[in-house]
């Protein structure tokens, strides 16, 4: 029995549930007004990530009634991503102190990889390793890191959602490739969510993602990849370099930014793509480049790693070095009065 009918039906769901947000925050005001940190200049909708949360937790309990989907991972990646979206919620609607949102991610992150069984061995130059508690300790703060650069990087219009589609279709392919089809199914249906949302939110933007949509995605895509390393070791080398863009400007940026002395927890618009955007003028080209390097450079290494036998460490570091020299070129951390 099939069930591709699953994906449209999602994709249709998350595209008029964003149409209902967007009626939603037009009439209550809920409207993300621009400033000196903002990438864009007409005050926009927000919050519409909202109908990626509900379209595929929705698919997830679909697969768990048909049996394509464990009650453990269930509760891990559609508990911990619901968690994260009612803690975005609130703090889309009014103001939650750093402590408290941060408190709430580790407790999310924890629930994740209590149910999921925590961090699996890990496969380092073709041997393979437990770490034990430090492992645990290092998935916990990987996936806390992972919802908020994430969040760090949804600033411009449609690349949040471009990243997503293109990191869980190439992971689809590299399941397929060595034949852990049973897991194709969550990334499958959380890029039809996205792609659904990414209807009004490509550049020019009708309504943005919000802290609720993309934390969720954050962790969601964090759970994915730690499920598929229990799978396969390989594939979590393979999602680290699929989430290449993100994980490199993000990272790269915070660093800079640390060494430099800011107070990293206040917002900024000092990042690779945000400072790329300013360049060009518009934010489609940045998009789209994204989009571009996730395919013609970053899905080919994790193919190379998954399928072909590349070490996943060499891998990381081919995908990951051309990346670093491109945050560089456009700054990324840079102190903004020089833009």
């Amino acid at each position: 029995m099939t069930y591709g009918w699953l994906i449209p039906v999602v994709t249709c769901l998350s595209f008029f549930l964003t149409w209902g947000l967007r009626h939603y925050a037009l009439t209550r005001s809920l409207m993300d007004i621009p400033n000196e940190r903002s990438s864009h200049s007409v005050p926009t909708p927000r919050g519409g990530g909202v109908a990626i949360v509900v379209a595929f937790l929705a698919s997830l309990l679909v697969l768990w009634s048909v049996g394509m989907n464990s009650p453990s991972d269930l509760l891990a990646i559609g508990g911990a991503g619901g968690l994260i979206a009612i803690i975005g919620f609130m703090d889309d609607h009014g103001h939650i102190a750093a402590r408290w949102r941060l408190l709430g991610h580790f407790f999310a992150s924890g629930w994740l990889l209590f149910w999921l069984g925590g961090l699996p061995v890990v496969e380092l130059f073709g041997a393979h390793f437990d770490l034990g508690v430090f492992g645990q300790v290092l998935a916990l703060f990987y996936l806390v890191w992972l919802l908020n650069l994430y969040n760090f990087m949804d600033g411009i219009d449609g690349i949040a959602g471009v990243e997503a589609v293109c990191v869980c279709l190439g992971a689809c392919l590299l399941y397929w490739l060595i034949g852990a089809n049973e897991l194709i199914w969550a990334p499958l249906l959380l890029a039809a969510a996205v792609i659904g949302f990414l209807c009004w939110n490509f550049p020019p933007a009708k309504i943005f993602m919000g802290d609720a949509g993309s934390g969720f995605l954050g962790v969601v895509l964090g759970g994915l990849s730690l499920q598929a390393a229990w799978e396969n070791p390989s594939l979590l080398w393979g999602w680290l370099i699929l989430l290449g863009v993100f994980i490199v400007d993000a990272t790269f940026t915070l660093f800079r930014r640390l060494l430099r002395g800011d107070k990293v927890y206040e917002a900024h618009r000092s990042h690779a793509y945000q400072f790329a955007s300013r360049r060009f003028g518009r934010h489609l080209p940045v998009t789209l480049a994204t989009g571009l390097i996730n395919l013609c450079w970053l899905l080919p290494i994790a193919v190379c790693v998954t399928r072909f036998g590349l070490g996943g460490v060499w891998g990381v570091l081919l995908a990951y070095i051309p990346l670093i020299v491109l945050a560089i070129m456009f700054r990324a951390g840079e102190f903004e009065k020089n833009a």
